[in-house]
């Protein structure tokens, strides 16, 4: 018989613990270390691939497919309002306070829990919990290196604060580098071509810019002009302007037809920085919205990122906790939250598990 109690005790004592711990992205190998021996001490096996961890539940049947839980170890780095100690997990009135706290600890410690009580427990899947690193800054050795070490799941649940709802699609982004290029003078005479007049046709465009096509989960896609650069000293004419533009481009969208759609409407040159943070859309007949709304849960879609943009594959974005206090200072998750959020993911699996019985 599966203590409930038990699990979730250790999985918020194991929050505790990684609070205590910075783990600024890159920057994670001793939260990574922390969770190695909590898994010993649970008798899962694991591997690390630098400081992500992947467990996985016995017996590991390589012709059954996967389902990944997935959430990040990392956090940001603690902002100037901070009123309390950012590395200390007090617990008062019911919440937990501490950098990452809600961010992403209490989504990864609830998908723990919920893999210790299903581990040993018969799914026409394997199981693999999935602690990823340099989640906040999109890094190549999160779940990207992960991804080059296991098989193609069939879905992935992804840990973030979403009040338990369930994000069946999420935003992509895009950051492009503008330059448009004028023709320098003299600033006293009527010489040269101004690049920042030019550019600043540019950047009108940008402000009424509206992209043709809209998704039903995501609504518009939305481009923002976030940084602009020109000229050298006052009496020259500046022959160049740069400016920066962040594009946040929603599952109805690849990243390539959205640039297209921007260099149809503006003269800049635009070069994207990356291509790797792509939107995603739960397939619309996948078995987890079936299970989903047998639960009872209320779907959205996500403007926010996380580690699905690099997910190529089915996957879904839920956990507990709110994401208006990410990043914010006195960062904290109710208890009640990590408590209910270890049920109602086993409820998900297990409903996941009997659809796909059926």
């Amino acid at each position: 018989m599966v203590n409930y109690e038990e699990i979730t005790g250790a999985c918020i004592q194991l929050l505790r613990e990684l609070i205590k711990i910075p783990s600024f992205s890159k920057k994670e190998e001793e939260t990574a270390t922390t969770i190695s021996r909590f898994l010993v001490t649970n008798e899962v096996d694991f591997e690390r691939y630098g400081n992500n961890i992947v467990a996985f539940a016995k017996p590991y049947d390589s012709t059954k497919p996967s389902v990944w839980l997935n959430s990040h170890h990392d956090t940001v780095k603690p902002n100037k309002a901070y009123t309390r100690d950012p590395f200390s997990p007090d617990i008062e009135d019911g919440k937990l306070y501490g950098l990452g706290s809600n961010d992403a600890g209490g989504p990864l410690v609830s998908l723990l829990g919920a893999f210790l009580v299903l581990k040993d427990k018969p799914l026409p899947f394997n199981l693999i919990f999935i602690a990823s690193a340099e989640e906040e800054i999109s890094g190549k050795k999160g779940i990207a290196l992960v991804l080059e070490h296991l098989p193609e799941p069939e879905l992935v649940l992804v840990g973030e604060p979403t009040q338990m709802k369930m994000a069946l699609a999420e935003k992509g982004l895009m950051v492009l580098d503008a330059e448009v290029v004028g023709k320098p003078g003299h600033a006293a005479r009527n010489e040269g071509i101004n690049a920042i007049y030019l550019a600043l046709d540019d950047l009108q465009k940008i402000t009424n810019f509206e992209f043709k096509k809209v998704s039903p989960y995501l609504g518009k896609s939305k481009v923002s002009a976030t940084i602009i650069q020109a000229g050298s000293q006052h009496n020259v004419v500046p022959d160049r302007c740069t400016y920066t533009l962040d594009v946040r481009v929603t599952d109805v969208y690849t990243l390539e037809e959205a640039l297209e759609e921007l260099k149809e409407s503006l003269t800049a040159k635009l070069t994207p920085r990356s291509m790797r943070l792509r939107s995603s859309k739960t397939p619309e007949n996948h078995p987890i919205i079936k299970a989903s709304a047998k639960c009872g849960m209320e779907t959205f879609g996500s403007p926010t990122l996380s580690d699905q943009a690099l997910i190529p594959y089915p996957s879904v974005k839920i956990g507990p906790g709110d994401s208006a206090r990410s990043h914010s200072a006195d960062e904290f998750i109710y208890i009640s939250e990590i408590e209910k959020a270890i049920v109602d993911y086993v409820l998900l699996l297990e409903k996941y598990a009997q659809i796909k019985l059926d």
